[in-house]
């Protein structure tokens, strides 16, 4: 039974006599029990920015009820059949995905070699051996000088060492919940490669969106090249139109051919994800606007059993919490049950013989009784380990709740800066085409119409970065949640410690 109240920073190490003492007198499992520290949470029913007053109706809200979560594949709620597709395949074929597995599968079998401790160790051997002593041993009490000898030999031993302190408990204990934390990565590395690969999705349909806002562009400035020209070939224009008109093409063209660029290596990345060679690998071109949905963000006392790494966290803790128990053990005497025995003859014919029977039973037992402070500094250390433990977790808290509000309020405020930038574009457009007129009709210079197509573009481009940026921080907004997973997914301490057979080893979606 546990017995130890934690050690704190402050405090000092009990004495290995006092230590024996109190485990002789209230149990056999020593080491703190674990609860779970209190982390920081928020007193308000809702997030901060879910109740923020919009200015515009139409701007990017959160879903109704607030109560809501998302659940399994996330990256659905954008309804986009080709990025459902593209995240099957990372799913199954993701490397980075498969590491993380397999650290998983590692983390299983260390709870199976802790395990292993508490039974016996038996050992089997055979051996012969041929032999001749020396005959030059007149004054020695050795038998025989001088002659040769066979020996054959069966030998069985068994050793046990049996966990009276609960060390090898705490171990197992360790072992366990490490491998709960390895599974929290698991479906945190899930996640993170799920959300960049929707990230450089969007990203590439922005692109795309760039690419035609730069065609139109230059098929624009191609024909303001073909009316000035055709004005100077009149003579009704000058060449200083021609001159300007032609560079403000030419600055057009080498943009659009700019933004292939950015697209490549994008899709590259997601080649990458989804385990493709990227020599291979290519998405069609498909310039789309897109809004992000309304996102169910839950409420906040939810959050921590929705992120994975909060929950890895927890379990780093409740982790640290055994091994200081392990450091406890280290006070109390290691006692070992051995025995021997097996077969012995000089002949192979009577080596089952009854006769050729041997063995040997025996307890042992150890007890260190200085070691310099080894033993306590370990424990100091331990204890430091969980100390630090607790800080990070309670840290992992703090920053799930700082990325939540950080992307709802980027998501929100985009989607408010995004319709003041569509009424920009809308009086560009009017202002260029307004240009045009007057210069094809003598009233203003052609530089004019060059200030006013580079007004509309650069404001077509602000609008489309803008409208990139919000999906990014919806997908954002998302992975800050935690996307469809809680903490009921998580494998329990005896889940994990299932015996491993060949199907394990195999990846599980």
């Amino acid at each position: 039974m546990n017995m130890f109240k934690r050690i704190t920073t402050r405090s000092k190490v009990v004495t290995t006599g006092g230590i024996a003492l109190l485990a002789l007198l209230s149990g056999c499992r020593v080491g703190p029990p674990y609860h779970v520290p209190t982390a920081p949470t928020a007193t308000a029913p809702n997030y901060k920015e879910s109740t923020v007053n919009f200015q515009d109706a139409d701007g990017w809200k959160v879903a109704s009820p607030q109560d809501a979560m998302i659940r399994g594949k996330w990256w659905e709620i954008f309804h986009e059949p080709e990025l459902n597709g593209l995240e099957e395949q990372l799913n199954v074929d993701n490397q980075n995905i498969k590491v993380s597995f397999e650290n998983f599968m590692e983390a299983r079998a260390l709870i199976a070699e802790a395990r292993s401790q508490y039974w016996p160790t038996i050992t089997l051997g055979a051996s012969w051996s041929r032999s001749r002593s020396s005959g030059n041993l007149h004054n020695s009490s050795q038998a025989n000088g001088g002659q040769a000898s066979t020996l054959w030999s069966a030998p069985v031993s068994v050793s046990w060492t049996p966990d009276f302190w609960g060390k090898i408990r705490n171990e197992v204990r360790s072992a366990e919940y490490m491998s709960q934390v390895s599974a929290a990565d698991l479906e945190l590395e899930k996640l993170t490669e799920q959300a960049s690969l929707a990230q450089f999705y969007f990203e590439i349909r922005g692109q795309d969106m760039l690419q035609q806002i730069l065609n139109q562009t230059v098929e624009a400035d191609q024909k303001a090249l073909d009316a000035t020209q055709g004005a100077y070939d009149a003579g009704t224009g000058d060449y200083i139109s021609v001159v300007e008109a032609r560079a403000t093409l030419k600055a057009a063209q080498s943009s659009a051919i700019n933004v292939g660029l950015s697209r490549a290596q994008y899709e590259h990345a997601i080649a990458m994800l989804v385990g493709k060679v990227a020599t291979d690998f290519s998405i069609p071109v498909k310039p789309m606007i897109y809004t992000p949905p309304a996102i169910p963000t839950g409420v906040p006392s939810q959050l921590a059993e929705r992120r994975p790494d909060v929950a890895a966290a927890e379990r780093t803790l409740a982790s640290a919490n055994a091994t200081i128990g392990i450091g406890y053990g280290a006070f109390f005497p290691q006692v070992t049950l051995a025995a021997g025995g097996g077969l012995e003859s000089s002949t192979l014919k009577h080596l089952f013989d009854a006769s050729s029977r041997l063995w040997s039973i025996g307890p042992s037992a150890s007890q260190v009784v200085f070691d310099g402070g080894l033993y306590r500094a370990q424990l100091h250390q331990y204890e430091a380990t969980y100390n630090a433990n607790v800080a990070t977790y309670r840290q992992t808290v703090l920053t799930a709740f700082q990325q939540v509000e950080d992307a709802m309020s980027s998501t929100r405020i985009y989607s408010q800066q995004i319709l003041r930038q569509e009424e920009a574009v809308k009086s560009s457009q009017e202002f260029f085409d307004l240009e045009m007129e007057r210069y094809k009709m003598g009233v203003d210079p052609f530089v004019n119409v060059v200030t006013a197509q580079t007004t509309l573009y650069g404001n077509q481009v602000t609008l489309n970065t803008l409208q990139v940026q919000q999906m990014m921080a919806a997908v954002q907004l998302v992975q800050a949640l935690g996307g469809g997973w809680d903490r009921s997914q998580l494998p329990t301490p005896s889940q994990v410690g299932k015996k491993l057979s060949n199907s394990d080893y195999k990846m599980q979606q």
